[in-house]
């Protein structure tokens, strides 16, 4: 199986006054193209060291973090942004649009920053927020959509870069229930549209189901990984 996110033996230490702290500790995970992993644990786990790790945001002190078939830990800081860039699409919680720009705007900037032509990103862009629901407004300013439709923006914008890892950070946090099960639904089907490997950080444990895999993770440690025993997708 193509594994497109493979952490072996990853450790991230910070320095905390006389000591040292140890946000990820030996942490090992191979995730696949199309699968979906909710990474799950309480607050100071290790969930946002290990997401910012997997995006090559942050250097680990040991280990080795490779992303589709490159390992990141070795790159200068110039190719590591060129990595995130062609190979990373990365959803934050917030999806911090532009408020000048509209839903189909966000996207060709992004395409933009990666040298496309705006020929190809125009249509690229036109077909993805096709696919996250958003085709009818795809000229409406941030202000004019709704919280679930500015995430879904968020969505469309990193995909456009054709990534090969799709990484996650708590896409629920600011929905009601019913738009937080829709982002989870649409995460879960651009996962297996664009077979990427998908990693969410969530605390909402009731959406995992649609997942694959569960990490669980306590004291930097995955503690443990198993199947979300998922529903068929087609009732999902």
């Amino acid at each position: 199986m193509d594994t497109p996110l493979n952490l072996v033996n990853v450790t991230l230490e910070y320095p905390d006054g006389d000591t040292t702290l140890k946000a990820l500790d030996s942490v090992n995970l191979a995730l696949g193209a199309g699968e979906f992993l909710a990474l799950v644990g309480p607050s100071g786990s290790g969930k946002s060291s290990m997401l910012a790790v997997s995006a090559a945001l942050i250097r680990p002190t040991s280990g080795v973090v490779t992303i589709d078939g490159q390992e990141a830990t070795g790159l200068r800081d110039a190719e590591l942004t060129a990595l995130r860039r062609e190979r990373i699409g990365i959803i934050f919680q917030q999806p911090n649009l532009l408020p000048s720009l509209t839903a189909a705007e966000q996207l060709l900037l992004a395409d933009h920053l990666r040298g496309k032509p705006l020929a190809a990103a125009r249509t690229r862009a036109a077909e993805l927020l096709d696919v996250v629901g958003l085709g009818a407004v795809r000229d409406k300013r941030p202000h004019q959509l709704s919280g679930g439709q500015r995430q879904r923006v968020n969505i469309a914008r990193a995909l456009m870069g054709r990534p090969k890892v799709l990484l996650v950070d708590e896409p629920t946090a600011a929905l009601d229930h019913e738009r937080s099960g829709a982002i989870v639904r649409l995460l879960r089907e651009v996962t297996d549209e664009f077979n990427v490997a998908t990693v969410m950080v969530t605390h909402d444990t009731e959406f995992v189901p649609m997942t694959d895999l569960v990490a669980s993770m306590r004291d930097g440690r995955i503690s443990a990984l198993q199947p979300a025993k998922a529903p068929s997708r087609a009732s999902s």
